[in-house]
């Protein structure tokens, strides 16, 4: 798949380095009508609180989607022109499929797929979970496994992509 057939950008990095933030300014400096699809579930009365507060911190301004599973079906339904779509994020769209015994393969595939197709403009946040030691137990294993390849396919399909560190955006493609 060409990358130029894609319009969206992936953006990746570490944990709190600022990608959310860089992503949700790609998306409002395009203009067009702000969507938010969130992946993340709220297990514990942690996670429920960050995602109240990520609610908070985003405002009025975006329209937000909850799906943890249907990731292409939800592009899908939404999928017009006049509308830029963040998706945060991608690790935890592997979490939910892992947990659910999902076909990775089919499920990435499907993806990647849909985005040479998209009529909105989209924009992927991952967390990049392939940078430490190998982790003790095979579900770890199986998690940064699946999250690698799904990083390799995302950035193919994409027409640009992001690395973020400390708040700073390094463009790797586009």
């Amino acid at each position: 798949m060409s990358s130029s057939t894609s319009r969206a950008v992936f953006v990746f990095g570490g944990a709190r380095s600022g990608k959310s933030r860089f992503a949700e300014s790609l998306i409002s400096d395009t203009g067009l009508e702000r969507h938010y699809v969130a992946t993340g579930q709220a297990w514990d009365d942690e996670m429920r609180e960050r995602i109240a507060q990520h609610r908070v911190d985003r405002g009025d301004l975006w329209q937000t989607h909850e799906e943890p599973m249907d990731l292409v079906g939800q592009l899908a339904a939404i999928d017009t022109e006049d509308r830029a779509v963040l998706v945060d994020c991608l690790t935890l769209w592997v979490t939910n499929l892992m947990m659910a015994e999902r076909d990775m393969a089919a499920e990435f595939a499907a993806l990647t797929e849909f985005l040479p197709r998209a009529r909105s403009r989209l924009v992927f946040v991952s967390n990049e979970v392939g940078l430490g030691i190998v982790p003790e137990n095979r579900m770890a294993r199986d998690f940064r496994d699946h999250a690698g390849r799904l990083h390799q396919m995302v950035a193919a399909a994409s027409a640009e992509v992001y690395f973020i560190a400390a708040g700073l955006p390094l463009k790797m493609k586009g």
